[in-house]
């Protein structure tokens, strides 16, 4: 289905995560992963969404078949990839080219050899016969009501080797009819300085208008896609968090953001930036990967302040920390608690968690200390911010933020003779002026401790019934070795609407797991608006 874009012509963002993105290492994409990303990326607003090379395999011609009846496009436009035409034959009576067409793809990409060594050694035939590859597919693919983009493979390398012939190419496909044509750094070994000069060269000497696609083996690609728009690209091609083959492409939401917030280039429909980042951890969650904590703009610590001295600042204003801010691209600002932290730092973490410490000095001054003293023994809140929200909770009232009161737990593990393990918890605690002994069994002693501890709260604590373990970390703190070693655990809890994180520390590590399941049931039930116990 033809979507009807808000924005003109003159600017095109082109998104290539279902063919470059899938040839990343790890990311293997059905159908239906493909058909979920794309509606992703229509979300977005891209306006041009590759789908992959129809006839090359069933997957991608599956795709076309199925997107043409499945997603109604509001912004995007779908495109088919391919190749020109083969040397000796003509473009009418190719059955690639004719697969090309039979995907019902109103946008046609095709993919052509700019540098003369690979058309000699890898195409096998004359530079001359490739030019007149270019111009026939183009022109049949135009007479077909095809609208055509041309990606001049291996540009860069090729301009470098034989900077006329590299020229020759794009020239003869935008003399074909041509919309735009795109220059490739498809080994990524380019810098911004070089794509700049070079863009702006053939530019000026083709008339072409003219895209960019860049690799990213030097870490520019990003950096190189903005360099080729000063020189005059209007056409960027980028893959979702930057998925692609070897270390992968220039990433379409850097891309898009300093091209909107930096530029001032409305690339997106209006108000799409603001979903930058759901988008971006939605395709991560598609492609079944971790969300990049660390990616400008959309990771999870892109706008989080840990330092004393940016948290001072930032209290005054956040700009002077911050180079945008970070609800325009729909992320948030964190503050994080360590032993680095100042007062500035508890004082905007306890407003971010909507606990009024009322300008209380003492109050802030004893947090603060609190935090050094436990950081100093392995406790790390940055990663915790459920445990800090306990601790900083119970600085506020004077007393334990409590539900209920442990009196004594003990996990054993059974090695059977024939090789079956057994794990077994035993909890005794007091709640609500019950006192409960409660045992079950689990995988391993931390799982049984788990449930002991769900069976013993569950009737008194319903709400702790839609608790689940989501994660569990474990590491060995430095300064002392082996079994005598202290222990960090972190767990990570959800209760299908949210998720938490929190902390224990303690010289074993059953005893540091129990510090971090109690801390996480404690917060579930504060999340779930229950009452703590007088």
């Amino acid at each position: 289905m033809t979507a009807t874009s808000e924005l003109d012509d003159s600017f095109h963002v082109f998104d290539t995560t279902l063919r470059d993105g899938a040839q990343r290492e790890g990311i293997n994409l059905t159908v239906a992963d493909k058909l979920a990303i794309a509606r992703h990326l229509d979300d977005f607003g891209v306006g041009f969404i590759e789908g992959g090379w129809p006839g090359a395999n069933p997957r991608d011609t599956e795709f076309f078949a199925r997107a043409r009846q499945e997603i109604g496009f509001r912004h995007a436009q779908l495109v088919a990839f391919g190749a020109t035409r083969r040397a000796g034959a003509k473009a009418a009576e190719d059955p690639q080219v004719k697969a090309l067409l039979e995907s019902g793809a109103e946008v046609i990409t095709l993919v052509a050899k700019s540098h003369d060594r690979h058309v000699e050694l890898a195409l096998r035939t004359t530079l001359d016969e490739n030019l007149e590859m270019v111009r026939d597919t183009v022109s049949f693919l135009k007479e077909q009501g095809r609208r055509v983009f041309v990606d001049c493979e291996h540009f860069f390398d090729g301009y470098r080797a034989n900077p006329e012939y590299a020229k020759s190419v794009v020239r003869t496909a935008s003399e074909a009819g041509a919309d735009v044509v795109v220059l490739c750094d498809t080994n990524g070994g380019m810098l911004p300085a070089q794509i700049q000069a070079v863009v702006g060269t053939v530019l000026a000497d083709t008339g072409a208008r003219l895209g960019i696609h860049a690799q990213d083996d030097t870490g520019c690609a990003v950096a190189n896609t903005l360099a080729a728009v000063d020189a005059g690209a209007t056409h960027v091609q980028c893959t979702a968090n930057g998925y692609g083959e070897r270390v992968g492409n220039a990433n379409l939401f850097p891309v898009v953001a300093a091209l909107e917030l930096k530029y001032g280039k409305q690339v997106l429909p209006e108000g799409r930036l603001r979903e930058m980042t759901r988008i971006s951890h939605a395709i991560a969650e598609v492609v079944n990967l971790t969300p990049s904590t660390h990616q400008p703009y959309v990771g999870l610590s892109a706008f989080a302040h840990k330092a004393g001295l940016h948290a001072s600042a930032i209290k005054v204003d956040p700009d002077l920390y911050q180079h945008i801010d970070p609800e325009q691209v729909g992320n948030t600002m964190r503050m994080l608690v360590s032993d680095m932290a100042g007062r500035a730092s508890i004082e905007l973490k306890g407003k971010e968690l909507g606990i009024d410490l009322g300008g209380d000095r003492e109050l802030v001054g004893r947090v603060v200390e609190r935090v050094k003293e436990r950081e100093l023994r392995g406790y790390t809140y940055e990663a915790a911010d459920a445990s800090f929200e306990i601790l900083l909770r119970t600085e506020v009232q004077g007393r334990p933020l409590r539900y209920f009161e442990v009196e004594s737990w003990r996990a054993i593990v059974e090695d059977r003779p024939d090789g079956s393990h057994a794990n077994e918890a035993t909890v005794k605690l007091w709640a609500k002026g019950e006192r409960i002994v409660a045992t079950a069994e689990g995988n391993g002693p931390v799982n049984a401790l788990d449930r002991a501890l769900r069976v013993g709260l569950e009737k008194i604590y319903p709400q702790l019934a839609k608790l689940e373990l989501v994660d569990y970390k474990v590491r060995i703190l430095e300064g002392k070795h082996g079994t005598n070693s202290t222990t960090r655990v972190l767990i990570s809890t959800s209760d299908g609407t949210g998720e938490w994180a929190t902390v224990g520390v303690a010289d074993n590590v059953i005893a540091a797991s129990w510090q971090a399941l109690e801390d996480a049931y404690t917060y579930g039930l504060l999340r779930a608006g229950v009452s703590p116990a007088e």
